[in-house]
């Protein structure tokens, strides 16, 4: 892990707005709308605030593409870093290991993030983490990546969703039916409890841990067909791809929708159509963004974005070293008090959001990227 400038490969400035608009989310503009609901106690914000939590168990909101967007994003990066490596000539070997070294680094910044720097026991340290399941479902994606032409990553991409499927159809936790779903009961949650040290987030499950990560490879491997169609489109025929990406992301959430019928949507197990579902949403994103910034060449309003995506790993580590809400108060108390209650609240979150952004844009200025 070091501090340079970015990769010299070529980049989809799509994809760093994108990453960017992803990580916005991440950083603290969700508050907005759970301020306003408090603040209201209107019907739309409350509407509104709800898409921005997680649902108990089943089912599905906004708030829940966030993280697999990120994954999906990371896949769409691959054949332009690893893709690009390849054709210049690099052994499968080398990059396998940059691959390997990449994903095991963000499993440990993953259990750093949860538990900061301080010396636990091992029964009170959290291994399973966001950053760790995208340092694992990366890793894999792209081993198969590097060994399987198109047509293997397909057949991957099917088995790991109808073998998840099978997986959690045909097992149980001890003392539950067969194909049980619910916390308690699903094969995943258990399977986590025996083998993985440490506690569980929930004490019985853990919506990032190790099993439900074989939801959450296809993921990563939709990002990597989408990166591939984008990276090998001839200028002329930009649209046609962009066309393309729409119509996969509905034929996704269309087949999400009737797998959800009897596997059910839900981020807690990443199962097989929470998988497709956000898959064809990232589709979807993926085509508007690429459409409008690098057809259309409207780039500008992306700007604010491609700051936050070009160093999104660091912002979102950064909250484990830096007190931004003390840095927020610091600046803008003054604001706060010129606002005045209830409505300080909203306008914390947006100076919160400012004093980020300007982090990250002084890092951008300097060309200092985070690089994992």
């Amino acid at each position: 892990m070091q501090l340079s400038q970015p990769f010299t490969h070529e980049r989809l400035e799509s994809l760093d707005a994108l990453r960017g608009f992803d990580m916005f989310w991440i950083i603290g503009a969700e508050e907005i709308f759970h301020r306003l609901a408090e603040i209201t106690g209107t019907p739309l914000w409350h509407s509104l605030s709800e898409q921005f939590v997680h649902p108990a168990w089943n089912g599905f909101h906004f708030y829940d593409l966030i993280f697999p967007l990120f994954l999906f994003l990371a896949g769409v990066a691959t054949p332009y870093s690893i893709g690009s490596q390849l054709s210049k000539g690099k052994s499968r070997k080398s990059l396998l290991y940059r691959v390997v070294k990449r994903g095991l680094v963000l499993v440990l910044l993953g259990v750093i993030y949860n538990n900061g720097l301080e010396v636990r026991p091992l029964a009170e340290i959290r291994f399973a983490s966001v950053l760790g399941r995208i340092g694992l479902a990366y890793m894999f994606a792209n081993i198969i990546y590097l060994y399987a032409h198109q047509k293997g990553q397909f057949i991957w991409f099917g088995s790991l969703l109808l073998g998840y499927w099978f997986l959690l159809l045909f097992n149980a936790a001890p003392g539950y039916p067969m194909g049980d779903l619910s916390m308690e009961g699903n094969f995943a949650s258990y399977l986590d409890r025996s083998i993985l040290p440490g506690k569980l987030y929930l004490g019985i499950h853990d919506p990032e841990g190790l099993v439900s990560t074989l939801g959450a490879i296809p993921t990563a491997l939709l990002g990597i067909y989408a990166g591939t169609l984008l990276k090998g489109t001839p200028a002329e025929t930009k649209k046609a791809t962009a066309v393309k990406l729409v119509i996969i992301g509905l034929v996704l959430l269309l087949a999400a929708q009737v797998w959800n019928l009897v596997f059910p949507i839900n981020k807690n197990l990443w199962t097989s159509s929470f998988s497709l579902q956000c898959g064809g949403l990232s589709m979807l994103l993926m085509a508007l963004f690429y459409y409008v910034i690098d057809i259309l060449h409207f780039k500008r309003w992306a700007f604010f974005f491609k700051v936050i995506g070009m160093n999104s790993i660091l912002i979102y580590m950064a909250g484990c070293f830096i007190d931004w809400k003390y840095s927020t108060n610091a600046f803008f108390e003054w604001l706060l008090q010129l606002t005045g209650d209830p409505y300080d609240a909203v306008v914390f979150v947006f100076c919160l959001l400012a004093v980020q952004w300007a982090f990250l844009y002084v890092l951008y200025k300097n060309r200092i990227f985070l690089r994992v």
